[in-house]
């Protein structure tokens, strides 16, 4: 049986990702910061699959130590992780000269550095086991700068940098590695907001992307997966 870690994953995207891999008789190592979702979720992918292995951690993945904690505690329990799920970031409606303070830090911290930490901490060992995937959620701003997000456009265009740059390193090994571009999707980026999910990529869209590409035959892999609203961008 394998073994996945999913940063994020009690919404959105990384919740779709978690309930898709439980289907696949996948053991499940999630974190959020937030305990009582942790432990609801844990219940529901138990009840989808009695036979897998779950565990959660409260973390919050923009502290390096609470991250790497969260990567040792799902490899005691679980074993080899084969397959990451780089999902966690955040968005913040503003253009640049409109940060605080502190707004490149926090979305350095969260939307590019958990993707590197994980990279450095399991990538050897994926590299000596001669088998992994490693998926990263980046976003349609990766390729299209969005003006009303403009630091968040730029950590998503280093993600995709730092994915292309793993690809690369990892390939000579078989670690296959997948970048995951969504555009507008309905998560709780939009809360608060009058939207149409009919006009809007779904998470289980996502998520059963990311599945079929898993399931792929030993020598495919899968660069990049684009997907975007049949009407366009919202």
């Amino acid at each position: 049986m394998k073994n996945a870690i999913i940063t994020a994953a009690t919404k959105g995207m990384g919740r779709a990702i978690a309930i898709a891999f439980a289907k696949e008789d996948v053991n499940l190592a999630i974190c959020a910061r937030n305990a009582g979702d942790l432990s609801a979720f844990k219940e529901e992918l138990k009840a989808i699959n009695p036979n897998i292995k779950v565990i959660t951690s409260v973390t919050d993945c923009s502290v390096k130590q609470q991250l790497l904690q969260f990567a040792a505690a799902a490899e005691k329990e679980l074993g080899p992780i084969g397959i990451i799920i780089n999902n966690v970031g955040m968005y913040t409606h503003s253009s640049i000269l409109d940060d605080g303070d502190d707004t490149f830090e926090k979305q350095i911290h969260t939307n590019l550095a958990p993707t590197y930490e994980l990279y450095r901490y399991f990538g050897k060992k994926m590299i000596a086991a001669r088998e992994g995937h490693i998926f990263t959620i980046c976003s349609a701003a990766s390729l299209t700068p969005i003006p009303e997000a403009g630091t968040y456009s730029v950590t998503k265009y280093a993600l995709l940098g730092l994915t292309k740059t793993m690809k690369l390193e990892m390939q000579q090994y078989g670690i296959k590695v997948t970048t995951v571009i969504p555009g507008s999707t309905l998560t709780d980026s939009w809360k608060g907001m009058e939207v149409d999910k009919d006009k809007m990529v779904l998470p289980e869209d996502v998520a059963s992307a990311i599945i079929n590409t898993y399931k792929m035959s030993a020598g495919a892999n899968v660069d990049e997966i684009i997907i975007k609203p049949v009407y366009g961008q919202i």
